[in-house]
């Protein structure tokens, strides 16, 4: 038997339900704040990554799945979306459309990462990214589309931390001062983070290791280091956010895993999963399309791991999308066939979710397997049926039945339960 390659995985029925859910509730939120969906590339040159990602970075250093094709040339399963939207960005001239550009996706990404609960070496994101706005009203803008979309999915227990990183021009002077802090301690800092002491520093402090995670605790927060003007635009961002309701929780020592960002930056953890557990993560990157040999355009963005996120959706979500039950319609006769695939065609169209026995059961036997599928009710199509123009429609829960013609039958079913009388099969 051949099986699937390990890290991935099918996401079956009823699961699956749940996604096309939670992503017609994604494209619902995001479309009406005016966000149109980009559909990029699985695979990107390296380069892409390397220079706009960060090269020091645990992404690319250890977790792209990268390889040569045919040509030699170095290609990448794309481990996010941002760069790939920046490339997008700056190759098919969206500098020229009106601006600020508000664009969304939804779609696979890969990393070769340590697997666990709601993470995947193939897993679901949906994102969006803000383009051409340079003030926290666009800040608050993404975080407010992040909080509605949440919303209207059930949460209300989820946390979004809340961090100054400053401009570039900040980096070297938070560095020697981090450097500084941390020397005493380098001695005790993991193997990864030995490296990233000359690679990358900032790394030092998304360190999940415990010994490292309780050295950087005692260290100086970056925003308290950040330009005047850098910690007034965070300011401003949180206070917008505070006057629309919408908490946050300063978190100082917060970096996230890619060199891009700079400003506002932020993230959303779930208790379920534990605080260490990131279901969306985002923040502000004005130079990586300028970094990538674009224009100077600013950008905000967020990208949320649908995986975790169908993992802790609320059970009143999971109860609303996998609470429908269909209604079964069961031909019993050769003649019953094509007015039963009309049957289901007029239900569909009213928004009535339909099975239709193919296999030819029996009655007993298509009222057994109906009962397996949770239906609530069966539209019985047999030769008395036909000739008048009916349907008899069987109540599953209570076991009785009337009939029906097939004109007022998408109306009944609408109803709370079809209106049957007394009479009750044997």
């Amino acid at each position: 038997m051949i099986r699937k390659v390990k890290g991935t995985r099918d996401i079956l029925p009823p699961e699956s339900r749940l996604w096309a859910a939670v992503e017609a509730e994604a494209r619902r939120i995001f479309g009406g704040l005016g966000y149109e969906e980009i559909r990029l590339p699985l695979l990107e040159p390296t380069e892409l990554f390397v220079r706009g990602v960060g090269e020091g970075t645990d992404i690319v250093t250890k977790e792209m799945y990268t390889f040569a094709d045919r040509k030699g040339r170095s290609l990448t399963l794309r481990p996010e979306g941002t760069a790939g939207v920046a490339r997008a960005f700056i190759e098919d001239g969206l500098a020229q459309r009106p601006q600020p550009q508000r664009l969304y996706y939804i779609g696979p990404m890969f990393r070769y990462e340590k697997m666990q609960r709601g993470r995947y070496r193939q897993f679901g994101q949906i994102g969006i990214e803000l383009l051409g706005a340079a003030t926290p009203s666009a800040d608050v803008e993404v975080l407010l589309a992040l909080h509605e979309f949440l919303a209207a999915l059930g949460f209300d227990d989820l946390i979004i931390m809340l961090n100054n990183l400053g401009d570039p021009e900040d980096r070297p002077r938070f560095v020697a001062r981090l450097k500084e802090e941390l020397a005493p301690h380098k001695h005790e800092l993991c193997r990864d983070c030995q490296r990233r002491w000359d690679e990358n520093p900032l790394r030092i402090l998304d360190c999940k290791v415990d010994t490292c995670h309780a050295i950087v605790a005692e260290t100086t927060p970056i925003a308290d280091i950040v330009s005047g003007e850098a910690r007034a635009h965070v300011e401003t961002v949180a206070a917008g956010l505070d006057a629309l309701g919408i908490p946050v929780q300063p978190a100082p020592r917060l970096v996230r895993g890619l060199d891009y960002y700079l400003r506002t930056v932020f993230e959303v953890v779930s208790p379920q999963l534990g605080e260490g557990t990131v279901i969306c993560g985002g923040g502000r990157y004005d130079r990586l399309i300028s970094d990538l040999g674009g224009p100077p355009v600013p950008g905000i963005g967020f990208a949320i791991g649908e995986d975790r996120l169908v993992d802790v959706l609320p059970q009143t979500f999971r109860d609303r999308i996998l609470g429908t039950r269909p209604v079964v319609i069961l031909p019993l006769a050769a003649e019953a066939t094509a007015p039963a695939f009309d049957c289901a065609r007029n239900l569909t169209g009213h928004g009535i979710e339909v099975r239709i026995e193919v296999t030819g059961r029996s009655l007993r036997a298509g009222l057994k397997w109906a009962t397996k599928l949770g239906a609530r009710a069966a539209v019985i199509l047999g030769p008395d049926e036909i000739a008048a123009g009916t349907a008899t429609l069987r109540d599953l829960d209570r076991g009785e039945q009337e009939e029906v013609s097939l004109e007022k039958l998408p109306a009944v079913l609408m109803q709370d339960g079809p209106e049957v009388p007394s009479r009750r099969l044997p």
